[in-house]
C-alpha cells in the first residue's frame, strides 16, 4: 500500500519494485498493490493495482480495509510518508489500519526526531498497530527507540532496494548523451526547491576552471506537487542562474521522469554523482542509493542518510549550502582518479547488499515472522462500521412463497400455480435473482426469513454452477441435479456477475469473500460479450461493486471498457424516431439505458449519460399507455423496428428493470418525472395494468407469472416472484433514504418486520 507507478514520485517507484521483486521472489503469491491518488482522475495503474484511495476521501480508507479484509490478504505491508495520506499529518491512514485484520508490516520513508504533535502521535499510533517497522538505515532504527519508544525487536533495519546494475566504466555510456571524452557530473530526482541544486550551479565555474570539459546533468522532471503550487519557477531560477554564469555549454537540463533503464545509463555515463540536499533530517534516499549501486563516487551534503551511507570512505561528505566546498570536492576527485575508483568500488561492493533480489527476500522473511507471531498471538479486530451500510428494518416484505419455492438446493424455476413444480428444475439465472433478493433483505434486516442461510444456498448454487476451466456459468440443472448440455448464455454469466457484486457490497464477510473469488474469475469474459443485455448486467453488477470498493481498479478498466462498447452501439444504430442500440425490443429493455445512465455518472461521461437519460425517456414512451399506465413490450412478437409493438403477453421483469432504471435516473436528476414513471411501473404489480388486475399475490407474497390478453398467467414462478421482492426492496429502499413514513390503509405507520401491509396506488414511492 503507498504510492504506484506511474505516479511520479520516489514511493511510488519504490513500491512498484518492491512488489515486482517480491512477485519474482514468491511466484506463487497473488501480490497486489493498494494505490494513494493526489488527483480525482488517478492515473492509468497495471494490474496489479487493485484499489485506489483518493487521499483526502476519509471514506476510501474504510473501503479500502474492508477490501483488504474480505479478499484476506496475508499480509499488508504499507510505504508510509505523512505527505501522501490525507487527514492532519497524514491521519486518515489511521482508521484504515486499525481496521485490518492481516499483519501489518510499515515501511518509514521518513523518521522525525523533533516531529509536531500531529506527526508525533500518527507515529506512536503507526508504532502500537505495526507488527513491524522496517527502516533503510541504522540511524533510523535508533530514532525510532529514542524518541518514539518502539521496542528493538519490532524493528527491522532492511535496505533501500536497488536494480542490479554492472559496473562499468563511465565512458561506455557518454556517446548516448553527446558526452563523449567529457567529464560528467549527474543529480537525478524530482526537482524541488530542497534539493540544493543552485549550489552545484555555483560551484561550476571552479570546477570548470578546472576541468574545461565538465558537464554536470540534471536529470528529473519537476515534482508535480511543486509544479501545481509554483510551476517551473525553480527550475527556471536555476537555468537563469547558469546562463548568468555563463555555463550554457557546461548545464544540462533534462526535464524528464525517465525509466529504469535510461536511467541506469545516465547513472553508468556520471564520473561523480552530486546530491547537494539542504535538509539534514533525511532518513533515506532512493538516488542516492541507486548511485551507490551502479559504483559512483559521491560528492554530497551530511543529510543523514548520506551520513549513514557514505562512511568508511565510500563518499565524500560537504557542508550543506557550500559552493566551494562542493567544488573542491568534484575537483579533488577528478583528479585523484585512483582515490575516486577505489571509493566506487567500495560503495559498489555495499551495494549488492541492496539489490532488490537481496531486500525481497528480507521483507519476505518479516511475512513470513509477523504471519507466524500473529497465529500464537491473535489481535483484536477493532469494529469499522464506517465500511457497512446500516438499514433499519422494512416493513411489508412476504418471503413465504420464496421458501416454498427453495429447497436444499436452490430455488426451483418454476411452480403450477402456488406449487412448486420440480420438471423443471433450478436455473442459474433464478439463483443470481434469489441471492440479490437475499442480500438485500438480510442488509434491510426484516426478521421475516433466515436470510444469510437463503444467500448462502443461493451463492452455493453458483458456485456449483462455475466451470474454472471456461470461466463461465452452466444454467439448467435438473430436479436429479444434472447439469443439461444447453450452453449458457452470455445473459446468464452477466446476471450471475450482477448477482455476486451484490453479495460482495452488501452480505456478510463470509459471503463477500466467496462472491468475490467467483467475480473476479467470472468478470473478464464480460469484456468478450456481444449481448447488449449481458454487457449491461455486467456492467451494473461492476458499478454495484465499485459503489462500495471504489478504487478497485480493474473493475474500474472493465466498467470504461463495457460502457464505451454500449455507448457505440447506440451511436452507430440510434436515429431520432428508434433511439435505440438494437432493430428490436425485447425483454429486460430498461436494463441498457439504466448501465449507460450508471456508467455514465461516474466515469464520468456526460455523453454517455444524455445517451442513457434519452433512450430510457424515449422506452418510457414507447411503455406508456394512452391513460397513463405501465404498459410493457410484450413477449409475443416483440417491437422490431419499423413494425408493430406486441402488446401481450407482458412479464414482470419488465416492470422491475424499468423501475430499477427509473429510480436510477430519479436519484441522479432528481426530476419528478423518473420517479412518476417508476411509480408507474410499480403499480402495474398492483393492477394499474391493461388489465387491471393485480399480479402480486398478498396471500403468498408471489407474484404471478404475466398478463395476458384475457387473463393473469396464475402461475407464480421464481422470476416473476423474485422481481416482484426486488421491486418491493428498491422502494422501501428509496424510502429509507428519503426518511418517508409509510402507512398502512388503515392509516397507521406500517409494521416493521413479519406483517404484510399492501402499498396502495396513492402511496409516495
Amino acid at each position: 500500500m503507498g504510492n504506484y507507478l506511474p505516479r511520479q514520485c520516489g514511493i511510488a517507484t519504490f513500491t512498484t519494485d518492491l512488489c515486482q521483486a517480491i512477485r519474482a521472489e514468491l511466484p506463487q503469491a497473488d501480490c497486489l498493490a493498494v494505490a494513494m491518488n493526489d488527483t480525482g482522475d488517478g492515473y492509468p495503474y497495471p494490474a496489479p493495482v487493485r484499489f485506489e484511495i483518493d487521499a483526502w476521501r476519509r471514506e476510501h480508507y474504510d473501503l479500502a480495509a474492508d477490501f483488504l479484509n474480505v479478499n484476506r490478504v496475508d499480509v499488508v505491508c504499507l510505504q508510509h510518508e505523512f505527505g501522501i495520506f490525507g487527514g492532519a499529518a497524514g491521519s486518515h491512514i489511521l482508521p484504515l489500519l486499525r481496521q485490518l485484520r492481516a499483519p501489518l508490516v510499515t515501511t518509514l520513508h521518513t523518521v522525525l526526531t523533533e516531529p509536531s504533535p500531529e506527526e508525533r502521535e500518527v507515529m506512536l499510533e503507526l508504532g502500537r498497530l505495526s507488527d513491524r517497522l522496517i527502516v533503510m538505515s541504522p540511524r533510523a532504527e535508533r530514532y525510532l527507540q529514542d524518541v518514539y519508544d518502539v521496542p528493538g525487536a519490532r524493528i527491522r533495519m532492511i535496505h533501500h532496494g536497488i536494480p542490479e546494475m554492472p559496473f562499468v566504466d563511465p565512458s561506455f555510456h557518454k556517446d548516448h548523451f553527446g558526452a563523449e571524452g567529457r567529464r560528467v557530473l549527474l543529480t537525478f530526482g524530482l526537482l524541488s526547491p530542497g534539493k540544493g541544486i543552485e549550489f552545484v550551479i555555483e560551484a561550476m565555474p571552479r570546477i570548470v576552471k578546472e576541468f574545461p570539459d565538465a558537464l554536470y546533468i540534471v536529470l528529473g522532471a519537476t515534482h508535480p506537487h511543486v509544479q501545481k503550487e509554483q510551476g517551473e519557477a525553480y527550475r527556471i531560477m536555476l537555468q537563469t542562474r547558469a546562463r548568468e554564469l555563463g555555463l550554457e555549454e557546461h548545464v544540462l537540463f533534462q526535464n524528464r521522469f525517465v525509466e529504469l533503464h535510461e536511467l541506469c545509463e545516465y547513472l553508468g555515463a556520471a564520473d561523480v554523482y552530486i546530491t547537494p540536499y539542504l535538509n539534514p533530517a533525511q532518513i533515506v534516499s532512493g538516488t542516492l542509493a541507486y548511485a551507490m549501486g551502479i559504483g559512483k563516487a559521491v560528492v554530497s551534503t551530511p543529510y543523514w542518510y548520506a551520513e549513514d551511507m557514505l562512511g568508511e570512505e565510500r563518499g565524500r561528505l560537504v557542508p550543506f549550502r557550500d559552493s566551494d566546498a562542493i567544488a573542491e570536492g568534484v575537483v579533488d576527485l577528478l583528479t585523484n582518479e585512483t582515490e575516486r575508483h577505489a571509493m566506487r568500488k567500495r560503495a559498489f561492493l555495499m551495494g549488492r547488499a541492496m539489490t532488490w533480489p537481496n531486500v525481497a527476500r528480507e521483507y519476505v522473511e518479516v511475512f513470513d515472522q509477523v504471519r507466524s507471531s500473529r497465529s500464537r498471538t491473535p489481535r483484536r479486530l477493532a469494529v469499522g462500521d464506517a465500511a457497512q451500510k446500516r438499514f433499519q428494518a422494512l416493513p411489508g416484505l412476504n418471503p413465504k412463497h420464496l421458501l416454498t419455492l427453495t429447497d436444499c438446493v436452490g430455488i426451483l424455476q418454476h411452480a403450477r400455480f402456488s406449487v412448486p413444480d420440480p420438471q423443471h428444475g433450478y436455473s442459474t439465472d433464478d439463483q443470481a435473482r434469489a441471492l440479490i433478493v437475499a442480500v438485500k433483505a438480510a442488509s434491510l434486516r426484516p426478521a421475516t426469513a433466515d436470510w444469510d442461510l437463503l444467500a448462502s444456498r443461493y451463492l452455493s448454487f453458483l458456485l456449483h454452477a462455475f466451470d474454472p476451466e471456461t470461466k463461465r456459468f452452466n444454467n439448467f440443472m435438473s430436479f436429479q441435479r444434472a447439469w443439461t448440455r444447453q450452453a449458457a448464455t452470455e445473459d446468464v454469466q452477466g446476471r450471475a456477475i450482477w448477482a455476486l457484486a451484490h453479495a460482495v457490497a452488501s452480505s456478510q464477510a463470509g459471503h463477500r469473500s466467496m462472491a468475490m473469488q467467483l467475480l473476479e474469475e467470472a468478470v473478464p469474459s464480460a469484456l468478450a460479450f456481444t449481448s447488449p443485455r449481458a454487457k449491461a448486467f455486467s456492467l451494473l453488477g461492476i458499478q454495484t461493486y465499485l459503489a462500495r470498493y471504489s478504487g478497485a481498479s480493474a473493475f474500474r478498466r472493465e466498467r470504461e471498457e463495457l460502457a464505451d462498447s454500449l455507448f457505440s452501439q447506440f451511436q452507430q444504430n440510434a436515429s431520432e424516431d428508434w433511439f435505440w442500440l438494437e432493430n428490436e425490443l425485447t425483454y429486460a429493455n430498461a436494463r441498457i439505458p439504466h448501465a449507460l445512465i450508471e456508467a455514465g455518472q461516474w466515469l464520468p461521461h456526460q455523453e454517455m449519460f444524455d445517451c442513457g437519460l434519452k433512450a430510457l425517456s424515449w422506452l418510457d414512451e414507447i411503455q406508456t399507455g394512452k391513460d397513463g399506465h405501465f404498459v410493457p413490450v410484450g413477449t409475443n412478437g416483440w417491437f422490431i423496428r419499423g413494425g408493430t409493438r406486441a402488446r401481450f403477453d407482458q412479464q414482470p421483469i419488465e416492470a422491475y428493470s424499468t423501475l430499477d432504471a427509473c429510480l436510477a435516473a430519479y436519484r441522479v436528476t432528481r426530476e419528478e418525472r423518473w420517479h412518476q414513471s417508476a411509480r408507474r411501473a410499480f403499480d402495474w404489480f398492483l393492477g394499474s395494468n391493461d388489465l387491471g388486475a393485480p399480479l402480486h399475490d398478498f396471500t403468498t407474497g408471489g407474484c404471478w407469472d404475466g398478463l395476458h390478453p384475457d387473463r393473469v398467467n396464475q402461475n407464480q414462478g421464481a422470476e416473476s416472484t423474485l422481481v416482484w421482492m426486488l421491486s418491493l426492496l428498491l422502494l422501501h429502499e428509496l424510502r429509507e433514504e428519503m426518511n418517508i413514513v409509510q402507512p398502512c390503509q388503515d392509516g397507521k405507520e406500517a409494521p416493521l418486520d413479519g406483517t404484510v401491509c399492501s402499498i396502495g396506488t396513492s402511496s409516495r414511492v
